[in-house]
């Protein structure tokens, strides 16, 4: 279980306990009989007969080639169950880039490229000496499934019996106010969270939920706003 160093309405802060539960899906895939299925990986063409390579190569005559040849297809290889594999940046030969300088690219909305800057790692800034911080804005939760897309959920858990109480209350205090907290990171609290080093930075709401002597913090993370464009 990983750490959160987090803090509630009153400027307080505790390291507490941050888990990702997965959710097993009761619906599988069938065959036409009934059969179980299952996802595989395979390959499916090399370097060599690679599209770009392979226009390279032979020009206009690849349609021939392809027609004539079967030269799109490395038959001792192609169909080979992939296992563990791992990522790799190519250059326009389509051979392992060994030194590669990476761009972070804005585009307008039209698709075009309008912008690049250098790329920069993101740190975690999740357990740092500086707390996750309230900001203090509340949003209720029908306005907030409205306004933003969630795409992941986190449960954060006590570690001992005074961080119960600590993370208690704060479930407690959304529980009553039917809203989710936005926090932020950094000096002033504002900034995006980053669960991991390298990761995408996302705007973090808590979620809390009681029920007698139980409770439940979620802490939901989005990077994208839901906007009404009129046509």
């Amino acid at each position: 279980m990983r750490a959160i160093n987090l803090s509630n309405a009153k400027s307080r802060n505790a390291q507490v306990g941050l888990d990702i539960r997965a959710v097993k899906s009761n619906i599988k895939m069938c065959g036409p009989d009934g059969q179980d299925v299952r996802n595989i990986r395979m390959l499916k063409f090399t370097p060599h007969t690679a599209i770009e390579m392979l226009i390279s190569q032979y020009g206009e005559d690849l349609t021939d080639q392809i027609i004539n040849c079967d030269v799109e297809t490395d038959i001792e290889k192609v169909g080979l169950y992939l296992n563990s594999t791992k990522k790799v940046f190519l250059d326009s030969s389509l051979k392992v880039a060994h030194r590669v300088s990476r761009q972070h690219v804005f585009y307008t909305p039209e698709g075009e490229e309008k912008d690049s800057r250098p790329y920069k790692t993101t740190e975690s800034n999740i357990n740092r000496e500086i707390p996750l911080r309230w900001t203090g804005k509340m949003i209720p939760k029908f306005k907030a499934i409205r306004m933003f897309a969630f795409t992941r959920k986190y449960q954060i858990k006590h570690i001992n019996g005074l961080t119960f109480d600590f993370l208690y209350s704060i479930a407690q205090q959304l529980h009553d106010s039917n809203s989710m907290m936005l926090i932020g990171a950094g000096l002033k609290g504002i900034g995006p969270l980053v669960m991991s080093t390298g990761g995408t930075p996302y705007r973090a709401f808590l979620e809390g939920r009681v029920d007698g002597d139980k409770y439940c913090l979620i802490l939901h993370m989005t990077n994208l706003e839901l906007k009404n464009i009129s046509l």
